[in-house]
């Protein structure tokens, strides 16, 4: 049984009862949890001009919202009324690894449908107003406190204020309100309406989020990586063509031929998990360079390994899946990147997804394996600590 973080319900229960279900409070999660980002650092990260972040601001007493962009400078703090704002700052764990520790707990979620930790802290009332979203996200108490309020599913075709600056749902009813103190949890489904209000002046929250590609991304960017590799030769054929009455109709022929043209790119199973395995390990900010840049090669790094053991870490931001070609052959995906990886290199690979950190030690590394260190250490996905 996996160790479970919602006390004495296990992870296979989770995912069985509550998982995109319904919600699920948890107190004392974590237990004596100690936050690796405190107001201060949250608000220098929100200062970086590559850090993706947010301040929401209500006039007390009334349904004025203001939102605003950073980076953010010091004037911008100073400035702050004492009470109704929120900072949002996005994707910490990128920016601070021992942030990624939290990440690591629910690792019962595959990789790919990972998306960031984004670290919130609120004022006395603060808060983003009442609204939903179309991803899983588990929030962590981990200073102050934050008065939940659940209620009801939402979508598209729902109410929401055309004059705020940020969604919010009109005539808002909660059915359940929890009030959260440190080392509480709550997990929250898509779509599900929730309202986290600032009951104290110190109100830090630590949302890990998980995405789910929608229907039209997930059309488009299979089409655009099919279309990508096919040349004006591969058309439409119809040399069965017969006579019709009518020239304006278009058979059923037709339809189950455009049908034909689909399910063949479709049905190859390498080619639709190469498309998968790229686009769900795309970086999150894909123009920011991580790669390394003293580059190494496996030679190199076997001169190394002579020295002494090598720690290699998971940079926090990256992506890593795999998926099985074989008994003895899979494709590694990371930061949308394929790697064909067989045999010696199997193993190292799929415990690469599975481990934020391995050590390799002086030994008998094959070539492949190496190199495959050698090649993600390049591209930034792994660095030797």
């Amino acid at each position: 049984m996996s160790h479970s973080p919602f006390g004495d319900i296990s992870v296979e229960e989770f995912l069985r009862d509550y998982w995109q279900k319904k919600p699920l409070l948890v107190r004392n999660a974590f237990p004596d949890i100690e936050a690796p980002v405190g107001a201060d650092e949250l608000a220098g990260l929100s200062c970086e001009e590559e850090v993706e972040s947010r301040l929401v601001i209500q006039k007390p007493n009334s349904d004025h919202w203001e939102l605003k962009q950073g980076p953010f400078d010091e004037d911008t703090f100073s400035d702050l009324p004492e009470s109704h704002w929120t900072l949002l700052v996005q994707a910490v764990d990128h920016w601070v690894p021992e942030a990624s520790e939290i990440v690591e707990q629910f690792r019962f979620i595959p990789n790919w449908r990972y998306d960031d930790l984004m670290v919130s802290f609120a004022s006395k009332d603060g808060g983003v107003g009442p609204h939903y979203d179309n991803y899983d996200v588990f929030l962590i108490q981990t200073q102050g406190k934050r008065r939940w309020e659940i209620g009801g599913h939402f979508d598209q075709n729902s109410p929401r204020r055309s004059d705020t600056p940020v969604m919010i749902i009109p005539d808002w009813t909660p059915e359940q309100v929890w009030i959260l103190e440190p080392g509480d949890m709550l997990y929250i489904p898509p779509q599900v309406g929730h309202n986290g209000i600032g009951e104290t002046d110190d109100c830090m929250t630590y949302s890990v989020g998980f995405r789910a590609p929608s229907h039209a991304e997930i059309m488009r960017s299979f089409t655009d990586f099919i279309g990508e590799k096919l040349t004006s030769e591969f058309r439409y054929n119809d040399p069965d063509l017969a006579l019709q009455e009518n020239p304006g109709e278009i058979k059923p022929e037709a339809l189950d031929k455009v049908r034909a043209i689909f399910t063949d790119y479709l049905q190859d199973d390498a080619r639709l998990a190469k498309w998968l395995g790229e686009y769900v390990t795309d970086p999150k900010y894909p123009d920011i360079n991580q790669a390394a840049e003293e580059q190494i090669d496996a030679v190199q790094l076997r001169e190394a390994l002579k020295s002494g053991d090598l720690h290699f870490c998971r940079n926090e931001g990256s992506r890593f899946s795999y998926s099985i070609r074989s008994q003895q052959a899979l494709q590694l995906f990371v930061d949308g990147n394929c790697f064909e990886v067989s045999e010696s290199a199997c193993a190292l690979a799929t415990t690469l997804c599975q481990n934020p950190a391995i050590v390799i030690s002086q030994g008998d590394w094959t070539e492949a394996q190496l190199k495959l260190l050698a090649d993600l250490y390049n591209q930034g996905s792994l660095y030797i600590e």
